[in-house]
């Protein structure tokens, strides 16, 4: 036997904190070695942080990382014990995303990345350059001090691996597992038994599974030992990073850190037998054959051994039960997480939401509950950590902290609900009942006499006053009306969240949540610089069916029963009066439904599809249940609003990245903001297509009239028409 332990972890690094980062890399370390382990893997970039974005472009990002690398090697941190790095280097002119292996004091390697992620939120080629020799390694000269401080002039720089004497172990950094030929597949060949994976993967409904798949899939059949390793936390923008360190060995997880959590530092460990490996390799036939006329890696060889000998008081790893968050808790726990990295991160004492008694902000209130109840159960887990930063936010005094998580959110938690004459009574009393559950500092507040002051100000300027539509106004008086409120509610949230903390003699200032979802923002059925203008949103990217879902799961497992009435009431912006026979909904309004939207923006996001190719993949989808031309209506109806609205996006909240259809423009969907939004070319060669489906249904069913008239024009479609309602509030 050759008995391994290897630990890896998650770490709650922040952008540019070189700090504490530096010192929850030695906390990691400490904590790996107490546990016996001779390999210590930590995430990618993890000395900067991996979202410094064009930080990464200066020399003091990158000078800052040697100078934290070199305080951690002059130290004890690495005796003994294999430690990969992760930080930015400059070599030459050219800059590189690095894994930095270590070992008694010295670097052994430097493994520059050689495949960029460089799609969706990821951008890393506007600051790295993928490293692409393969057959050699260069000789690095280190910086002058760090040099001096090491008594190491230079070290090995490029692709390759490091020999111990009793294995081998190699680096593939996040993105290289993901390539259509990843170097783990070589290198293993080449007889490396243990890959180390750094990482900086994002959280995002549903993906974990793809990801564990490629680790088992990774050494399955080829055999390995495969370690990885990921950020945990908001470090500072939009995504959350979603842990979940893993070690995996021929195909079997064996360890598994958490996905969410509030913890800074979680360090996973596992005891292997590598021999296990070479039995799995040495039985395969093909591996044997492929090994022997293998491409050459280059190595650099280590005199020293990492393993220990057959050892009863030693237990092995045994293969685990992978652990799987379900949406409706990961959309809990994420956001969650998430929001409290932010709050205590930004020096604010809470948060504000405009609580309306719908789904989407009732949604947010419950994430910000579900928030509180993780940081009272760290607490009574024994994390000073959380402790501390709960007592420091929530103004605690004379040794108290929070036991209570209702007790807490009535210290941090603003509600308020902004009626006006179109609200109703119950979506009062709901946000009410809701606000008592989570335990929120609750405030029922009109806005009618702010819109009345407004109206008057405008009648003494103009000589008209505008009138609803019910009531005989036009659109447009509809529309100037329904906005009034909404953005009256933008300007309140923001005063009451710098005033209401003076008032109650609070110290510090409370941050404004937003409550818009994915489905309107990609709609664009919200108003400019109204409640969805906001400091941040936990939302912003969730589906409006995804949502429902948390809901209904929240009343049972968060304790919030009222969410259950919540979600089963009709989705309704309340903007315009009701009367006896109308009732404002937002389906009505959009001309569409949440789940359609849903599917528009798969279509439109993840398999880019422009108006042509959407109107195909549905005549697929819905065929059974709509004809071309139903199909080419709704298609035509949702591009046009789409497009008025994308302007939108320019002004869209910062929000919690959770669904890969986002419509956010500042990262993620790079779109422009001005369309000609009739869509002439791409709407005619919609209506074509209608018409050569009209006419090939005409010559099945053999009614030559109807063909007649077909082939002479008849029946052309017209842009769809708006819903019933007025689908474009908030242009």
């Amino acid at each position: 036997m050759r008995l391994l332990k290897v630990a890896t972890c998650n770490l709650n690094q922040w952008a540019m904190e070189f700090d504490s980062n530096t010192k929850q890399i030695k906390d990691s370390i400490s904590k790996a070695k107490q546990a016996g382990a001779v390999i210590r893997l930590g995430p990618e970039l993890e000395i900067s942080g991996y979202g410094c974005e064009d930080h990464f472009l200066e020399l003091d990002t990158v000078n800052h990382s040697w100078e934290c690398l070199k305080n951690i090697l002059i130290g004890d941190w690495t005796d003994g014990i294999v430690c990969s790095i992760g930080m930015p280097i400059i070599k030459g002119s050219e800059r590189y995303n690095c894994q930095v292996l270590c070992f008694n004091r010295k670097i052994i390697m430097i493994r520059p990345k050689m495949w960029l992620a460089n799609d969706g939120n990821y951008r890393e080629l506007r600051w790295f350059t993928a490293w692409k020799q393969r057959d050699q390694l260069d000789d690095f000269p280190l910086p002058l001090h760090v040099s001096e401080a090491l008594g190491q002039k230079s070290v090995p720089f490029g692709y390759g691996f490091v020999k111990f004497q009793d294995t081998a172990i190699a680096a593939e950094v996040c993105e290289e597992l993901f390539t259509p030929s990843p170097p783990h597949a070589e290198l293993a060949l080449n007889g490396v038994e243990v890959f180390m994976n750094a990482s900086g993967s994002h959280h995002q409904l549903r993906k974990l599974d793809v990801r564990l798949r490629a680790f088992i899939g990774a050494t399955h059949t080829r055999g390995g030992v495969y370690i990885y390793s990921n950020h945990q936390g908001c470090d500072g923008g939009r995504l959350y990073y979603d842990g979940c360190a893993s070690v995996v060995v021929n195909g079997d997880v064996v360890a598994q850190g958490s996905q969410f959590s509030l913890n800074d530092v979680e360090v996973v460990v596992a005891q292997i037998d590598l021999d296990v490996v070479a039995s799995l390799r040495g039985s395969v036939s093909s591996f044997q054959e492929q090994a022997s006329c293998k491409v050459k890696v280059p190595s650099v060889d280590v005199p020293y051994n990492l393993c220990l000998p057959f050892d009863l008081r030693v237990p092995l790893s045994v293969p685990l039960q992978i652990k799987y968050h379900s949406p409706e808790e990961e959309i809990a726990f994420g956001p969650g997480c998430w929001l409290w990295d932010y709050l205590r991160r930004s020096g604010a004492s809470g948060f504000l939401l405009p609580l309306s008694g719908g789904a989407d902000s009732s949604s947010v209130a419950a994430i910000v509950g579900c928030m509180c109840q993780l940081v009272v159960k760290e607490i009574a887990n024994g994390d000073e950590r959380v402790k501390a930063d709960a007592i420091r936010i929530g103004n605690y005094k004379d040794g108290q902290y929070p036991t209570d998580s209702r007790e807490f959110a009535k210290r941090i938690f603003y509600t308020v609900f902004m009626g006006s004459e179109n609200s109703s009574d119950m979506t009062r009393s709901r946000a009410k009942v809701l606000a008592d559950e989570i335990g929120s500092w609750h405030l029922d507040v009109s806005i009618d006499g702010v819109v009345s002051a407004l109206l008057s100000l405008f009648q003494t300027l103009t000589g008209k006053r505008p009138r609803y539509k019910v009531d005989g106004g036009s659109n447009v008086e509809n529309l100037g009306l329904q906005n009034i409120q909404a953005r009256i509610r933008m300007v309140l949230a923001y005063m009451l969240a710098l005033l209401l903390p003076w008032v109650h003699n609070k110290p510090g200032f409370y941050l404004v949540l937003g409550s818009s979802n994915v489905d309107e923002g990609l709609r664009g059925y919200l108003t400019k610089y109204d409640c969805s203008s906001a400091d941040i949103n936990p939302i912003g990217s969730i589906s409006k069916q995804d949502l429902r879902a948390f809901l209904r799961w929240a009343a049972i497992h968060l304790g919030y029963a009222s969410l259950a009435d919540i979600e089963a009431a009709p989705p309704t912006a309340e903007l315009e009066p009701i009367r006896s026979n109308y009732s404002q909904l937002d389906e009505v309004d959009m001309g569409m439904t949440y789940e359609e939207l849903s599917v528009y923006g798969r279509l439109r996001k993840i398999f880019r599809c422009g108006p042509v190719s959407m109107f195909q993949n549905l005549c697929y989808r819905w065929g059974a249940r709509l004809t071309p031309s139903q199909v080419a209506e709704k298609v035509k109806h949702f591009f046009k609003f789409y497009s008025i609205n994308r302007h939108k996006m320019t002004t869209l909240t910062p929000s919690y990245h959770a669904e890969s259809y986002s419509p956010e423009d500042n990262r993620f969907d790079l779109r422009q903001f001005l369309y000609n939004t009739r869509w002439p070319y791409q709407f005619q060669k919609i209506e074509e297509l209608v018409r050569e489906l009209d006419v090939k249904d005409v010559q099945e069913s053999g009614n030559h009239e109807t063909l007649a008239a077909l082939s002479n024009g008849v029946g052309g479609m017209g842009v769809a028409a708006a819903g019933s309602g007025n689908p474009n509030v908030g242009i």
